[in-house]
């Protein structure tokens, strides 16, 4: 069992998966192992970034935690309750960031809300709030055409922030943006999620980018994805463009490169 996260004793442990499988189509001529005995502890507030060769089942994870899809054996809890179904106090962001193009950017914010059936005046006061925080204020207006790719995505960081859930599941969210604005969004993620103090698990085909925000990457296989190597990230937060090209910085990724190398597999 490993627990992910530099606070250690500091955080309590949030979320435990224990010997996860997913096999799809089972008992068919087309089933297939996608999650293979998975074991692991994620602790309230850490980031936690995942990677892993194409196909591995990071996504599959996700969306098992975030209770969108059923699994086949073991188990997952958060706050020791088992996890099934969707859950109130569970975020999503997807890499396309799935605003509602005939909606402004407050009303897309304020989806969850209607959807909860939440206080309304107090969710768009909260709405507000959250739009100022990922530097959107200004912007309630606007609908999603006239946003650049960074600022839609930082609309829907928004609105999957706005029931306040205390875990935000974000899948490969960057993955659509140029180079530039993918590093200006690492910034952006680093900020929000300290003033938010979220547990944050994210997905990413980026090494580099994997290392700069987390607390703690997990390394996964190919498929069937098991959990290869947890590996703490130490380096001093805040972190900046300068992080990049410390020697400590670099000696991280290319820990994690030898994993994929070592396995034949690399993205």
């Amino acid at each position: 069992m490993t627990d992910a996260g530099q606070q250690g004793a500091l955080s309590r442990e949030f979320i435990r998966i224990s010997r996860l499988r997913k096999i799809f189509g089972p008992g068919t001529a087309s089933e297939l192992i996608a999650l293979k005995d998975i074991t692991c502890s994620i602790r309230e507030g850490n980031f936690v970034s995942i990677v892993g060769p194409s196909g591995c089942g990071k996504s599959t994870l996700l969306r098992i935690l975030a209770g969108l899809l059923d699994y086949s054996e073991g188990s997952v809890t958060m706050d020791d309750q088992p996890v099934r179904g969707t859950r109130r106090d569970v975020g999503v962001v997807f890499q396309n960031s799935i605003l509602l193009p005939w909606r402004t950017v407050l009303d897309n914010v304020m989806l969850p809300a209607e959807v909860l059936g939440l206080d309304i005046k107090a969710a768009r006061h909260r709405a507000r709030e959250l739009l100022a925080m990922v530097r959107l204020e200004g912007f309630e207006n606007r609908l999603p055409g006239e946003l650049s790719g960074g600022m839609q995505q930082r609309a829907s960081i928004a609105r999957a922030l706005l029931h306040d859930p205390r875990i935000l599941l974000m899948d490969e969210p960057f993955g659509a943006l140029d180079a530039m604005t993918r590093e200006q969004m690492n910034m952006e993620l680093q900020r929000i999620w300290a003033e938010s103090r979220k547990t944050i698990v994210l997905i990413t085909h980026s090494i580099p980018e994997a290392v700069f925000l987390g607390d703690v990457v997990f390394v996964m296989t190919a498929r069937p994805g098991t959990l290869e190597r947890v590996i703490p990230v130490d380096l001093p937060r805040p972190r900046n463009m300068t992080t990049m090209s410390a020697a400590a910085f670099g000696a991280k990724t290319q820990e994690i490169r030898a994993l994929f190398n070592h396995a034949g597999a690399f993205d």
